[in-house]
């Protein structure tokens, strides 16, 4: 099965680079570039590629707000950039990227990545793989709304019994928010854990 794919890069000469190499490919079609957000939107929809290959930092429209707009309607996206910030990585997940590349990505990768992200498989170079899976677990470690407001009182100097009053539940579940709150901080009681909480500035 032949892939046609869409270079998507504002600058000309990394979009012929692209595009000449991979014309070598027997089974890889370039069947159009674009050198915006917005033209790949549009080419997507006139020439239905299989892979559009999408830059990130882009004039008029840029690769995440593109990538938003062509998910949905057949093509997958795979981001090549240089870019490498867990803001950037998210940013282009959350919008429905099927994967993720670097430039200094060789050859050879990047031409598997092109053929994997055609058959919808997640495609994501090691250090962006490292980067997502470390967000994904910062997140999942935060507080919860609730556990910060608990923390929050304790940091004003409520007791348990007055923090359950003040928010309406029960004291044993005041203790069971502190002590998931402690386990996420690393800390073993409620000084440590405005403390730390403040040092990662989850707690004003």
């Amino acid at each position: 099965m032949t892939v046609r794919v869409l270079v998507v890069d504002d600058h000309p000469v990394v979009r012929s680079g692209l595009v000449g190499m991979l014309a070598t490919e027997a089974d890889l079609e370039v069947v159009g570039e674009a050198g915006d957000g917005q033209e790949a939107v549009s080419l997507a929809a006139e020439l239905r590629p299989d892979v559009v290959l999408m830059d990130l930092r882009m004039p008029v429209l840029d690769g995440v707000g593109a990538t938003s707009r062509i998910v949905g309607t057949g093509p997958r996206v795979l981001v090549l950039t240089t870019y490498e910030t867990d803001a950037d990585i998210l940013r282009a997940v959350e919008a429905g990227a099927t994967g993720y590349l670097l430039k200094d990505t060789p050859r050879d990768a990047l031409v598997r990545g092109i053929r994997a992200a055609a058959q919808g498989q997640t495609v994501l170079a090691p250090t962006v793989a490292t980067r997502l899976v470390g967000s994904v677990r910062a997140s999942a470690e935060r507080l919860t709304p609730r556990e910060a407001e608990v923390l929050g009182l304790v940091a004003e100097g409520c007791s348990n019994a007055e923090a359950a009053r003040r928010l309406f539940i029960g004291e044993a579940t005041v203790k069971t928010h502190l002590l998931r709150a402690f386990a996420k901080l690393g800390v073993d009681d409620r000084t440590g854990a405005v403390t730390e909480a403040r040092r990662r500035g989850w707690l004003a």
